[in-house]
Formats: C-alpha cells, structure tokens, sequence
C-alpha cells in the first residue's frame, strides 16, 4: 500500500470522526440526539433485562413512573458510583416523591455483573435503586435504545484483567417511558432533585 493512500485512509476517518463529534454535540458540549418528528429526542425504547433480585423486566414494567436511568457496572472504580450517589442524593431531596421515581442501573459489563453481584452492589446506594444485567444481546438493545457507547477495554494494571469504558449519563423518563431530559457528569443532586421535582409537578 503506497504511502498516499495510507494517508488518504487516514484522512477519511478523521473526517468521519469530526463529522460525527459535530453531530453529536452542540457548542457548550451539551448532547444533540436525533429526534422524532415531534422535537422529542430518541431516547429509550423497548427493552427486555433481569432484575437484581430474579426478575424479568421490561420497560413497560415501569410505566407509571418517572425512572433514572443510569448505564455502568459494578467494578467501576469512581464515575459509576460517583454518579449513583448523585442520584441517590437528588431522591433523598425529594423526600416522598421519591416513590414517583424509580432508579436504575443497567450494567454494560454482563459477564461479571450476575443479579446477585448486582443485588449486593446496588444495595449500597438508595434503597429504591434496582440492578438490571441480562445477555450480552440484551444489554445491547438497551444500550442501542438509550444512545450509550460502551467498550470492553483490557486493563493489565488490574486484577479484574479489563475496565469498560463508557458514556456517562443519567437519563429521566417520564411515566410514558418517554425521555423528559439527561444529567451530565457534574449535575449536583440539588440541580437534578429540582429538575425531577419540576417534571413531577407538570405531570
């Protein structure tokens, strides 16, 4: 392969890189979402997992209430419960409507988050805080649904012998499993307390 194609090669893939990044986010770094046809972002959709203590949910299992939704796993060692504490903190704020609101964490890493490793892991966050893994192909489709990355990524420093690396966003569907709106890292639990209070009161 001659030099000037290994450079033409290059240069395609950072145009597609720049052209995807531009799509991606708007200046300020705030998340553009595709959106349907009506102005609401594509965020979420159908989704089949197993819960921390056995069962088979889906996404209308929890229609009816306002859901947190947070992708990581349980060896994340700082941004995954960085954020769940974030998130925990904000429905401490909320006091009883917090019982309006379901929290969860569905893993990107289903090898080693079983529902019972999920079950010890979540249980030391807010007691509202439901663990969701499944098959590989199932988190998949969740993840698709939610527009999160995720990458399984060796780590030869640790004794877990990889990390994953993933986006970081908590998401807030309203009690139609529609999307209401995202928390980036950052968001204090006092900002998205108010945010959810003020989606609970135009319900």
């Amino acid at each position: 392969m001659s030099r000037l194609t290994v450079f033409l090669i290059a240069l395609g893939g950072l145009v597609a890189i720049s052209a995807l990044t531009l799509f991606l986010t708007l200046p300020g770094g705030q998340a553009n979402y595709p959106e349907r046809a009506s102005g609401t972002p594509l965020i979420g959709g159908p989704f089949e997992l197993v819960a921390h203590d056995g069962q088979t949910v889906t996404d209308e299992t929890f229609r009816g209430n306002f859901t947190l939704i947070y992708f990581g796993f349980t060896y994340c060692p700082d941004v995954c419960p960085t954020e769940l504490q974030v998130m925990s903190g904000a429905l401490d704020l909320l006091g009883e409507d917090a019982e309006k609101v379901r929290p969860l964490l569905i893993t990107v890493d289903p090898e080693r988050d079983t529902a019972d490793i999920m079950a010890q892991y979540v249980a030391n966050f807010h007691p509202r805080l439901m663990g969701l893994t499944g098959t590989p192909e199932q988190i998949s489709t969740a993840a698709s649904a939610y527009r999160v990355y995720y990458e399984k990524v060796e780590d030869p420093e640790s004794n877990a012998a990889y990390t994953m690396d993933h986006s970081s966003v908590v998401y807030l569907m309203g009690p139609d499993g529609n999307f209401i709106a995202h928390f980036g890292p950052g968001t204090g639990p006092e900002k998205m307390a108010e945010r959810i209070q003020a989606a609970i009161n135009a319900n």
